[in-house]
């Protein structure tokens, strides 16, 4: 539990995230076309905003910088006071917090950094759900304000992945069953192929060829303990489509053969 005695107005919140949101308003926020200035208060609402511009901001009379890629959380009853520098667009959630459970200390303003894309991808999937599923929307910016609570967690920005590794990761997660070569993977994370070479051994102590193999017997062993899928569909499904390949890979990685492993021995 927080202390309440360490929340700074207009610098720190105190949000309670052991319970879903309920969503006000959410969207894309255009601000800045016709007044350079914005004062206003949402009494009963949180906000927050993850922004695509630089303007200025101030919070109960605490100044915060804003820049692409930070992201803000308001509690209610805040006096905020935008100053634009042109058009300015974020993607904005307004909603009520259930007052229940551990409060999170969370800075009013972070910059979100590498973790700016997943935080979009929340957003933008809760306003797409909104019209059809509130109840997912919720769900959605329930997990962007956990992560937005991780962002001010001692050792998270070293515990963070590159985003760069982040998204050879994700691809290579949901190609396990298909051909993995390391430039399309490279390509897929948008950097080189020996720029990912040297991102992914800094990152993991891995080679991104061993880490393939390593993740393709991880599930294979997972499948074989765990369902009933045949072994030359568990095969396929690892992306190993020669059934005496995959003998040879299972007793090689996980030290026996793939009717051992699923025998359990």
């Amino acid at each position: 539990m927080t202390d309440s005695h360490w929340i700074v107005p207009g610098r720190t919140a105190a949000a309670p995230l052991d319970e879903p949101p309920q969503l006000s308003q959410l969207g894309v926020g255009l601000h800045g076309t016709t007044t350079s200035l914005e004062v206003f208060r949402l009494p009963e609402l949180w906000q927050l905003h993850l922004y695509r511009y630089a303007a200025d901001l101030s919070v109960d009379g605490a100044d915060h910088a804003i820049r692409p890629g930070h992201v803000s959380l308001v509690p209610p009853g805040a006096v905020v006071r935008y100053r634009y520098r042109g058009r300015s667009e974020h993607l904005f959630a307004h909603f009520r917090l259930p007052g229940v459970g551990e409060v999170r200390e969370i800075p009013v303003m972070q910059d979100a950094g590498s973790l700016t894309p997943a935080l979009s991808q929340l957003l933008l999937g809760a306003i797409a759900a909104a019209p059809r599923s509130p109840r997912r929307a919720d769900a959605e910016v329930w997990g962007a304000l956990w992560r937005v609570a991780e962002l001010a967690e001692p050792g998270a920005d070293a515990a963070r992945p590159h985003a760069s590794v982040a998204a050879a990761v994700a691809y290579i997660e949901s190609h396990l069953a298909g051909r993995l070569a390391v430039p399309d993977v490279a390509r897929a994370a948008g950097v080189s192929h020996n720029h990912l070479i040297r991102l992914f051994r800094g990152e993991t102590g891995d080679t991104v060829v061993a880490y393939i193999r390593r993740r393709r017997m991880e599930r294979a062993r997972h499948l074989l303990r765990e369902s009933t899928l045949s072994i030359p569909a568990i095969a396929a499904a690892v992306g190993v489509e020669d059934l005496q390949a995959f003998n040879k890979a299972c007793r090689r990685e996980l030290g026996a053969s793939p009717r051992a492993i699923r025998a359990g021995v």
